[in-house]
């Protein structure tokens, strides 16, 4: 039987493997690194965080859709929107296996698909989500394509030949601030230096009493050092963290300071490229919030939510002044890292959680314990 027949879009990987459904939101073709999620909520705040940048985001969870879309103007105490990341959809396109056309929930106001085809992305429905999160696991994260109404004439071969590798686009300074802004009114600063900082990095600024000031990601050290910071942090943000390399010398000057730093995520990867460590791209990557973790300090275990396709060489630690502080028990990468001087610290996953479990929330604690003298 033609798996085509009934479906109006197909999704082709780089390696010519085709997945034939439906298509809704915008209509149209778009490329990006395909990868999935393993979370089964959850689905406004993954698609808004600025780590989607360039990628086609396959959601395992077979229901997408079934609680609907809040509004953006429904915000929490920080004047922060309560469930979204950013101020758009961050991702390319969206790939899922049903769409729930009919939404129950209280603060819904829209369904999943009308708020794809208001945001102008693309999405494909109908997919057999568990067979290609299955090549992706066995194959790696691929380029691909969503291709609307395909016909016997299109060539696939000439459209993924034009598509260039994830590694070769610097996806931060699309999602980083362009000017510095400044979130809440208390005197004493946090600074941000923006790679694509999530709202939930905001909002454990904001909540501890003190002002957030998000800076673009090519501010030099003086720049920073001008708002006289309590402490600094290195954010999130998407691709591949050699395309950084030119800012690693900034980097490296904070983490070498007395100012309280801490790395999130793509900032973890920095930090540790900055201080001597080296940097590899994983088969397919960490993107759920049900990853498990060690403290290796406390012995204790945790499960985190986590969005990165790249990981820190644990053994690449070896000649520098940091120290592995977390460690993935899947399969053993790097989860943290302590620097010798007591003042840097940094996380491959979110702390923040939005979504997923608040249970590490502890180094948003640490962090600032470092410039307020409570290291409890």
């Amino acid at each position: 039987m033609d798996d085509s027949v009934g479906n109006n879009a197909v999704l082709i990987l780089e390696d010519g493997s085709k997945f034939y459904g439906k298509g809704f939101g915008k209509t149209s073709t778009v490329v990006g690194e395909v990868v999935f999620n393993t979370g089964m909520v959850g689905y406004t705040e993954s698609l808004t965080d600025p780590s989607y940048g360039g990628q086609l985001l396959s959601f395992t969870y077979p229901l997408i859709g079934n609680y609907g879309v809040p509004d953006y103007s429904n915000h929490d105490e920080f004047s922060l929107p309560a469930h979204f990341e950013s101020s758009k959809i961050q991702t390319n396109g969206v790939i899922i296996n049903e769409l729930c056309e009919s939404p129950s929930h209280w603060s819904s106001t829209r369904t999943f698909a009308d708020w794809l085809k208001s945001e102008e992305i693309t999405g494909i429905c109908n997919i057999d989500t568990r067979s290609l999160t299955l090549k992706i696991r066995e194959s790696g994260v691929m380029m691909g394509a969503i291709i609307y109404e395909q016909d016997p004439m299109t060539d696939y071969d000439s459209i993924l030949s034009n598509v260039k590798s994830y590694e070769t686009y610097e996806f931060f300074k699309n999602v980083s601030t362009k000017t510095p802004k400044t979130y809440g009114t208390h005197q004493d600063k946090v600074v941000i230096l923006d790679f694509g900082v999530k709202n939930g990095i905001l909002r454990n600024v904001l909540k501890r009493n003190y002002s957030a000031v998000v800076v673009p990601y090519n501010y030099d050290f003086n720049q920073i050092m001008s708002y006289d910071p309590k402490g600094i942090i290195i954010s999130n943000g998407p691709g591949d963290p050699q395309s950084c390399n030119e800012y690693l010398d900034t980097i490296n000057k904070i983490c070498n300071s007395s100012i309280p730093t801490l790395g999130i995520c793509l900032g973890h990867q920095l930090i540790s490229l900055s201080l001597g460590a080296s940097t590899y791209k994983l088969q397919y990557g960490h993107r759920g919030h049900n990853k498990s973790c060690k403290d290796l300090i406390s012995g204790r275990s945790f499960v985190t939510s986590q969005n990165h396709g790249y990981a820190v060489d644990l053994n690449s630690l070896s000649n520098t002044e940091l120290e592995p502080w977390f460690v993935n028990l899947d399969d053993n990468s790097l989860e943290g890292v302590t620097h010798n001087n007591d003042s840097c610290i940094a996380v491959q996953f979110h702390p923040e959680a939005h979504p997923g479990p608040y249970d590490t929330s502890y180094v948003f604690d640490l962090f600032f314990g470092m410039f307020t003298g409570d290291k409890s």
